[in-house]
């Protein structure tokens, strides 16, 4: 028997062992909401979004969760596409209140009628997530 035939069901069986370990990984699940809400984005999925937002959403301390709907039905009507670029970023379950998580990021955010984008912007933004039920809601954001 060659070694392949027993390989592929290890690699398997190994991939569903590590992705059950990550479902009790807050970090692992924080890093996950932030790449969804990414996606989420680009996929100009405006109800997905809303549905990653805390009931209790802020945007540089005044703004809303409304506010966050028109802004995206904005920007995806103004533009075809919709990219964010993450320069860097960094996320992190707060040490002492666990249900608490913070990303720290540069991101340059584009927008494209065609294939070349036609605004970009870039910004510093700091995301603060709150757990609701083991899922990660973003409960504040600020950006400079």
């Amino acid at each position: 028997m060659s070694i392949r035939k027993f390989a592929t069901p290890l690699l398997l069986l190994a991939g569903l062992l590590s992705g059950c370990g990550a479902k009790d990984d807050p970090q692992a699940r924080l890093e996950a909401a932030v790449q969804q809400l990414q996606d989420n984005i680009e996929g100009k999925k405006t109800a997905a979004v809303l549905d990653q937002l805390h009931g209790e959403f802020r945007a540089q301390q005044t703004n809303d969760r409304d506010w966050a709907r028109r802004t995206m039905t904005l920007l995806f009507l103004r533009h075809n596409t919709v990219k964010v670029l993450a320069l860097n970023n960094n996320s992190r379950v707060d040490p002492t209140y666990r249900d608490k998580g913070y990303t720290d990021a540069q991101v340059a955010l584009t927008g494209a009628e065609g294939l070349i984008p036609d605004s970009a912007r870039h910004y510093a933004v700091k995301l603060e997530w709150w757990q609701d039920d083991d899922e990660w809601k973003l409960a504040r954001l600020q950006w400079q």
